[in-house]
């Protein structure tokens, strides 16, 4: 796609804070990273030409301070909001969660023309973004991920589901955003773990198609776990124009270009069914997933040793 890169390499000196625009069947849509970011909230999804009313639904961890800024930011751009503090986590992204956010949109009478905003981790993304598909035929949504796992990962794509007794994501539906909105000013409240684990997929960005991303987080380790300087923004930025890359050229996962992104899958899915959705976060299992892959393709003779010991030390 070089028209594209080219294009969007202009786009990005005009608007810096641009990672990429993912072109799909549904429509393209831009991808925001930057700090403070979210206070332009409102005047961003202005410029997608976004009508009516603002439903906010949130993790509940994020109230007051965050939520109440991202609030603000769609009433400068115009927008009357309604928020809802959802408890949102694996255990309960499921259809009795569902029925409860869709009964709120019920009873303020959300409309066609309204617009879905997510704000918090992948599940929150999930969960919210489901609604948005499913509401009256499907509504609008925009996304703003809070967690790293979220930015690099499941908020660009429009992958949305809840969970069902008998597995994951079992009711799903491929619902593309409206815009997507990562502040990485977010991050800076999170646990080291979720941290690591968000890292962790970002590098597999790295590992699958982009070998200076890769030599970054050799380079800016220490950057990237205290979030200093221009680096996380950056890594971030260039591992988001990654998955946006992959999801234009393959949006509904028919062809081979998508399943790149499930390096190190096979294992952590499994990983992750095994020990219950509770034990691992996601990035920790896709890490235990990558580096078996590695070592598998090391006894096939597809790699050597010295990639598998460069991959290891970089998702340590």
């Amino acid at each position: 796609m070089p028209d594209q890169n080219k294009s969007q390499k202009q786009t990005r000196k005009q608007d810096p804070d641009l990672a990429t625009i993912v072109r799909t069947t549904q429509g393209s849509y831009r991808v925001i990273v930057g700090r403070d970011v979210v206070d332009g909230l409102g005047l961003e999804l202005r410029k997608t030409g976004q009508e009516g009313r603002a439903f906010l639904i949130a993790d509940e961890v994020l109230f007051p301070g965050p939520v109440r800024r991202a609030q603000e930011a769609l009433e400068r751009g115009g927008y009357e909001t309604h928020v809802l503090a959802l408890e949102i986590g694996e255990s309960n992204k499921n259809l009795e969660t569902l029925e409860v956010v869709c009964s709120w949109l019920a009873d303020r009478r959300a409309e066609r023309g309204d617009v879905v905003v997510a704000m918090g981790g992948g599940v929150t993304g999930d969960l919210v973004g489901f609604v948005a598909a499913t509401w009256l035929r499907g509504v609008a949504v925009v996304h703003v991920p809070t967690s790293l796992t979220a930015m690099v990962d499941s908020s660009i794509g429009g992958k949305t589901g809840v969970n069902l007794p008998q597995g994951k994501n079992l009711l799903g539906a491929f619902h593309q955003p409206k815009l997507v909105l990562q502040d990485v000013g977010h991050l800076e409240t999170l646990p080291p773990r979720e941290m690591a684990a968000g890292w962790a997929e970002a590098v597999k960005h790295g590992l699958i198609l982009d070998a200076d991303l890769l030599d970054m987080f050799e380079r800016l380790a220490p950057q990237m776990i205290a979030l200093e300087g221009d680096g996380p923004v950056e890594a971030i930025r260039r591992s988001v124009a990654i998955k946006g890359e992959i999801v234009s050229a393959d949006e509904f996962e028919t062809g081979d270009r998508r399943v790149l992104l499930n390096y190190g899958h096979t294992i952590a899915h499994a990983i992750e069914t095994v020990s219950g959705y509770g034990e691992y976060l996601h990035g920790e299992a896709v890490a235990i997933g990558m580096m078996a892959a590695a070592g598998i393709a090391t006894r096939l003779g597809m790699i050597d040793s010295e990639l598998v010991e460069r991959q290891r030390r970089v998702l340590e």
